[in-house]
């Protein structure tokens, strides 16, 4: 949804909620030109001994608030605060900010003494009693302009937080869910305040939502993970999580005691919690996991079908009669040692079982690891055939032998060395590449340490990236998640990988 779009629908849901509240007033109005308004007012002027005119005493006062009212989100909420975030043109914006506050306030205050006229027999003088009515009528002025500014900075600035949040965070979701959860529930309790004091509704709704967004964030972010590692079931999930409830419904129930200083506060909070939380949010969070987890694992699966379908796609694209190949390849290897080209044969041959690789175990789900270490190693001694006559240039190769019986994705690790020789070899500078694997207790242990040369401008490898160290970066996370730590290291001379693979 673009920004015009929602535009339109805040100002229609505005537009149509004023529309609505006009309806009521003129619905309100019977036969005597009474309110159907629960008649609370009327008695309050009454007990005064003043006369009660639904017109002049409610519904035109009324009508003009709800106006202002709609006025104010409009220019706050489209002109006004909107200017002042960005800081255009800010110290008008501010000045006409600070008029639309005074004429707010002003028309609430004028408004509250036909609303509150029964309030001025309890005043010895006209003059006070029209104080304590204006400070009411500024006091909601700064409550509507606190809120809707409110508003405006949260749709302005909750985006940019949300990504940010996406990007550096592991339980991303989560905590931005947690994040708009708290929001809503500061603006609600800005309005329970401001329109009921402290009464039960604020206090509960103070009290009862802050431990749900926070059960909710240590739930789904890693409690309910660590109790399934750990084997244990809902049962074990529940009594947990209900000792964790009761010990923060006590810690609240004595702040709301500490607060309202009734003794009651503390039983009403401290209950409330607890059956709301135990009852609800605990098994919500259960289900919430779950069904989150099998979305998780439905999506890795279809990206690894997907993987497969678009590799096996490449490779059919990309095939180009198999048989034809290794006949030329056979012919030039004859050739070669027919003229005792031995490097020249050498090469054809491992380039030949490359081929092989390719062709018949590349397209597998797994392979033993001993193949695909020949396949690294046939790669490796094809690059030395090209570098062998350079002084300058050290290759150090030290892979483990034996392998038992370990299986691994194929092209896993390769990719990782045909990044070594592309970046770290210089037939014209001192270069160096070190690589090193081993197996111990069924966890592989693969390092690659290769310096680094800037490629030239016109060098046309140089914007080439093969396979990628990032295609191999997203692979690790379908194929081996939670099963690989991949660290990368680059200076201006140097680069390091050190991979370590559960197998």
């Amino acid at each position: 949804m673009n920004n015009y779009d929602f535009k339109k629908i805040e100002f229609w849901i505005a537009t149509g909620l004023f529309l609505l509240s006009v309806f009521f007033l003129i619905s309100g109005i019977d036969n005597r030109g009474m309110a159907g308004y629960n008649y609370s007012l009327s008695y309050r002027f009454e007990v005064a001994g003043l006369k009660f005119h639904y017109f002049e005493n409610y519904f035109i006062p009324k009508f003009i608030n709800f106006s202002m009212l709609y006025m104010s989100f409009l220019l706050l909420n489209y002109k006004l605060m909107p200017a002042i975030f960005s800081k255009t043109n800010l110290s008008a914006k501010v000045t006409w900010l600070v008029l639309w506050f005074v004429s707010l306030g002003l028309f609430l205050s004028i408004t509250s003494t036909y609303t509150r006229a029964y309030v001025l027999v309890n005043y010895e003088s006209l003059e006070r009693a029209y104080a304590y009515l204006f400070s009411i009528g500024y006091v909601d002025a700064i409550t509507t302009v606190l809120l809707i500014s409110f508003y405006v900075g949260v749709k302005t600035y909750l985006p940019s937080v949300l990504d940010h949040i996406k990007r550096k965070y592991i339980h991303a979701r989560v905590y931005q869910e947690c994040l708009i959860a708290v929001i809503i529930w500061l603006f609600v309790f800005i309005i329970l305040v401001t329109q009921a004091g402290r009464d039960q509704r604020s206090a509960l709704w103070f009290f009862g939502i802050p431990l749900g967004i926070l059960q909710y964030a240590f739930c789904l972010g890693r409690f309910i993970e660590d109790q399934k590692k750990r084997n244990r079931g809902f049962a074990g999930y529940l009594w947990r999580s209900l000792l964790l409830i009761i010990l923060f419904s006590c810690l609240l129930g004595f702040l709301a005691l500490i607060i309202f200083n009734e003794s009651d506060a503390f039983l009403a909070i401290f209950f409330a919690n607890v059956a709301v939380h135990s009852l609800l949010t605990t098994p919500f969070c259960w289900m919430m996991y779950n069904y989150r987890l099998k979305n998780k694992s439905e999506i890795s699966f279809l990206k690894q079908e997907l993987g497969k379908s678009d590799a096996n796609l490449s490779f059919l694209q990309s095939q180009i009669n198999p048989h034809f190949l290794f006949n030329a390849l056979n012919t030039l290897y004859g050739t070669a040692l027919q003229e005792n080209a031995e490097r020249t044969s050498e090469g054809i041959q491992k380039l030949g079982d490359m081929m092989r690789f390719m062709l018949h175990e590349n397209v597998q789900d797994r392979i033993s690891l001993a193949r695909d270490v020949d396949y690294l190693k046939n790669y490796i001694e094809l690059q030395k055939l090209r570098t062998s006559r350079s002084a300058d240039i050290v290759i150090d190769v030290q892979l483990q032998e034996y392998y038992e019986t370990q299986e691994i994705t194929p092209m896993l690790l390769i990719p990782f060395v045909e990044n070594a020789f592309k970046h770290g070899i210089s037939l014209q500078h001192p270069s160096y590449i070190k690589i090193t694997l081993q197996t111990r207790d069924k966890v592989l242990y693969f390092d690659v340490h290769n310096s680094i040369h800037i490629k030239a401008d016109n060098d046309p490898e140089k914007f080439k990236s093969g396979i990628g160290l990032q295609n191999v970066k997203q692979r690790l996370a379908l194929l081996y998640a939670d099963k690989h730590e991949l660290i990368i290291r680059e200076s201006a001379k140097e680069f390091f990988i050190h991979l370590t693979l559960q197998l």
